[in-house]
């Protein structure tokens, strides 16, 4: 079975597939000793390596290319500072559901009505 890759054709996309993102990325990454700024581990690896905005491209475009915003991160540390990206997508935009249904750390349902706490 035939497998399509996404539409890269926004914005953030462009940026990223850019020569000069490229090029950014492989000095931050040599300044940076591929190794992971916050907890020291080697992203030498394929696929290890996070080249990450300090601060963010949505709030300072102007900052994109510059490389004292740019830094080295594993994969780990990557997801610990943007806890964000984690969020369902209503959360992301700020918008509010009803109700939020979820398990406690047995698993069972949190909703006291749940046919699995009778």
């Amino acid at each position: 079975m035939l497998m399509r890759k996404p539409n890269r054709s926004g914005p953030v996309e462009r940026l990223l597939l850019s020569p000069a993102w490229r090029s950014l990325r492989l000095v931050a990454l040599r300044r940076d000793g591929y190794r992971c700024v916050i907890c020291g581990t080697s992203v030498a690896g394929k696929g290890m390596a996070r080249v990450d905005h300090i601060l963010p491209r949505s709030t300072h475009p102007h900052l994109a290319l510059v490389l004292s915003n740019c830094r080295t991160l594993c994969t780990r540390c990557d997801n610990q500072s943007h806890g964000e990206k984690r969020l369902p997508p209503h959360l992301r935009t700020g918008q509010r559901i009803e109700r939020i249904t979820g398990s406690n750390r047995s698993g069972l349902p949190i909703d006291p009505n749940h046919h699995w706490n009778r």
